[in-house]
């Protein structure tokens, strides 16, 4: 069980990529209205923006860390034109990329969304990857096994010969001997975004990499749609039940923040998170006396776990007795999340309209009827 929850928490919220990142430029400190006069290109995502020329298209990453400053800009050209000159600052890519490495399921998901996963050439840690093509092609050996994320192989890098890596960052940490091969590597700081909206976005920045971006905002503008009509169907309910997520790891329990993409997941599902009225956008880390102080009443549990078999209350308890101390868990309203079996870390980048539907189902059934929920199910009474 210690194993399982090791391989949950490395893919939750805010923890949830098998990544490092750059540190951030120090010079990059600049005001994000006064960068980019192209704004109205993104919608909802506040992580990056784009300014589009006859010449090149410019991206803009924003350190999710520190407000105001730069994390990278990349200048796109695209293949069959001449290299313009006088181009602005930021790292160069030929569009469209045609082979690339992925340090996550995360950006796997995204290409396949976009019927591009055919470039991926190199995967770190393929065995979390819920996607049959990318599967078989380590089965076969045409896309490249690079081991961990934390250090992946870097001679196998060299050996794929990508044209870019696509890895999203975690704060003050850095790529090691891969920055020094000096293929661009792709900020994608998704999961940093305070929405779901705004996190599925970042389909459309992964778009202009690859000149999908007709396909990407047609995919955008249903997930919209979608969410924002489960966002009013839950608003009608006449209730909203009490919950929280996940469960402890060592001393430590880590929840979403309370201005977290997953706390608005469950506020626009018709739910209250106990840890609402928090202001943080990534995770937070209690002590179990905290939770249980804060959340012991509460009426619905969520967790999320990676295993072969369906995780049940005894298993629960053989983990850690006090967690019958929740109602929760005397009232049997805890739901759960196998992210071995569903392809939860592949859809909630792109589908936050999926999950939701998910949510609703648990907290408001009567307002989707018929209903067979895709990710989550009711805890196994034995």
């Amino acid at each position: 069980m210690v194993m399982r929850q090791f391989i949950t928490l490395i893919l939750m919220t805010g923890l949830l990529i098998f990544s490092s990142c750059k540190q951030p430029s120090q010079e990059k400190n600049e005001n994000r209205d006064s960068i980019d006069d192209h704004i109205a290109y993104v919608k909802y995502a506040q992580g990056f923006s784009v300014d589009k020329t006859p010449d090149y298209t410019k991206i803009t990453v924003y350190n999710p860390w520190v407000q105001g400053q730069v994390l990278q800009r990349y200048i796109l050209v695209d293949k069959k034109k001449k290299l313009p000159e006088n181009l602005p600052e930021g790292t160069l890519i030929r569009t469209p990329l045609q082979r690339v490495v992925t340090y996550s399921t995360v950006q796997c998901g995204v290409l396949g969304e976009l019927g591009r996963i055919n470039t991926v050439a190199g995967v770190c840690e393929p065995e979390y990857v819920d996607i049959s093509f990318i599967q078989q092609g380590i089965k076969n050996g045409t896309i490249i096994n690079l081991g961990m994320a934390a250090n992946p192989d870097v001679e196998k890098i060299l050996l794929i010969e990508p044209e870019a890596i696509l890895a999203s960052p975690l704060k003050d940490a850095g790529y090691g001997l891969v920055e020094k091969i000096k293929i661009p590597i792709i900020d994608c700081v998704d999961y940093m975004e305070s929405t779901p909206l705004g996190r599925a976005e970042w389909i459309r920045f992964h778009a202009l990499f690859f000149n999908e971006e007709v396909l990407a905002d047609s995919l955008f503008q249903s997930t919209v749609d979608a969410y924002e009509n489960l966002k009013k169907l839950a608003a009608s309910a006449t209730s909203r039940p009490t919950v929280f997520t996940e469960m402890k790891y060592g001393n430590m329990w880590y929840l979403p923040g309370g201005r977290s993409y997953a706390a608005h997941l469950l506020k626009d599902a018709g739910a209250a998170y106990c840890w609402a009225n928090d202001t943080t956008t990534g995770s937070l880390s209690l002590s179990f006396e905290t939770v249980l102080d804060k959340a012991e009443k509460a009426d619905f549990w969520l967790v999320r776990c990676y295993q072969e078999a369906p995780m049940s209350y005894a298993d629960l308890v053989s983990e850690y007795s006090p967690y019958a101390y929740f109602d929760a868990y005397k009232k049997k309203s805890i739901y759960v999340c196998n992210t071995k079996k569903v392809k939860y870390y592949e859809d909630l980048p792109v589908h936050p309209d999926y999950i939701l539907k998910d949510l609703i189902w648990i907290f408001h059934r009567d307002l989707v009827p018929g209903y067979e929920p895709k990710y989550y199910r009711k805890m196994e009474e034995h």
